[in-house]
């Protein structure tokens, strides 16, 4: 018998490394917890590798490398929320491992980088959306597809046309209908900036154009994602809004656990619906194709500027609509660079600055 798969949890205390847990917790002949971080709560876990505190600290940052490089990890699951999780991403694949990766901003900050690094073995993706498309692309010649369609939930508002989204409060935009995930990506969901920064992941996990990837609104969220081939057929993912599954088809790829969810049955496919995406009402996916589009730090710039501006809207600093207009703003303001790891980290500096700084955010009331 093979032993277990010796897995690293970073990011174990939020959704998705909780939901991890309890992946590993349920088939300990296949997985063993070899390591995690934490930040603010407290796992009670014991592994061989434990790392208290945040990213970005130097002894945390030390500790992390160490635990992601050790030749005893097999696997490491990426779920550090924000840009912070690039770094030791970018550690694992350089020492060879698996990476399961779930925290978006990786690729879109550096997709060209990470996936040279990832290299013929790539990355498990364990986004509900691009599990969905890499599930559907199993035993598929990529020559024959010709388009991927992302889903959206589209988070709370986007059926609700006659809302003021000025007047939209913190409590609202996190009143997610479908998913439980943490602050930052609930406001994305509700901006729809995640559907914006999912093709660009897309884009670099499958090598598809930016013109080969569309938005739909699919508010069941039982369609995790669709690919159209060029003989004109659709192949869909399908399956409840239970991020288990996409957590466990990651860590056990190429193999299937059973039981990782209850299965969905025939009677909950009745009623699915399918949307067109309002880019009028929610212009986040268009400045994310832009952004991906002149490349260099502009994809950088997008994703600091969005993150800086949801913290000021969950601290009450900026209004709800004030996300999407700072983020404009900052890459109207780019100068633009290169794309070496030095100038995309330089291209994030700038932009948390510039949207730190401005006057054009106003205060909330």
């Amino acid at each position: 018998m093979t032993r277990p798969i010796n897995i690293a949890v970073l990011g174990a205390t939020g959704s998705i490394g909780r939901q991890t847990l309890d992946v590993i917790d349920r088939n300990p002949a296949r997985f063993k917890l070899f390591g995690l971080t934490e930040g603010v709560r407290s796992t009670n876990r014991e592994a061989p590798y434990f790392v208290h505190g945040q990213a970005g600290e130097p002894e945390f940052d030390t500790k992390v490398e160490a635990m992601v490089t050790d030749p005893r990890c097999d696997l490491v699951v990426v779920a550090i929320p924000g840009a912070r999780a690039l770094s030791p991403t970018m550690s694992a694949l350089r020492a060879g491992k698996e990476v399961a990766l779930a925290t978006k901003e990786v690729l879109v900050m550096a997709g060209a980088l990470v996936m040279k690094l990832a290299g013929e073995k790539g990355i498990r993706p364990v986004d509900s959306e691009h599990s969905a498309i890499w599930q559907c692309l199993w035993g598929e010649e990529r020559a024959n597809v010709r388009r991927l369609i992302v889903t959206a939930s589209g988070g709370p508002f986007w059926a609700r046309p006659e809302l003021d989204l000025d007047q939209v409060t913190v409590e609202q935009a996190l009143n997610h209908p479908r998913w439980s995930m943490g602050p930052k990506v609930t406001v994305d969901s509700a901006t729809l900036m995640n559907k914006g920064l999912e093709i660009i992941e897309a884009h670099h996990l499958f090598g598809l154009p930016l013109d080969a990837i569309s938005v739909c609104i699919h508010p069941q969220s039982v369609v995790h994602s669709l690919v159209e081939f060029v003989d004109g057929s659709l192949k869909a993912q399908l399956g409840r809004p239970d991020m288990r599954l996409p957590i466990a088809v990651a860590l056990a790829y190429p193999d299937r656990l059973p039981g990782a969810v209850p299965p969905t049955s025939i009677s909950e496919l009745s009623g699915l619906e399918f949307h067109d995406l309002d880019e009028t009402r929610f212009p986040s996916v268009r400045l994310a194709r832009e952004a991906a589009a002149k490349g260099g730090g502009h994809p950088a710039v997008l994703n600091a500027a969005n993150e800086e501006a949801v913290n000021a809207f969950l601290a009450g600093e900026i209004p709800f609509s004030g996300i999407v207009s700072a983020v404009e703003r900052a890459l109207g303001a780019f100068p633009g660079c290169g794309g070496t790891l030095e100038e995309i980290l330089q291209a994030d500096s700038w932009a948390r600055s510039y949207v730190r700084q401005q006057d054009g955010i106003r205060p909330v009331g």
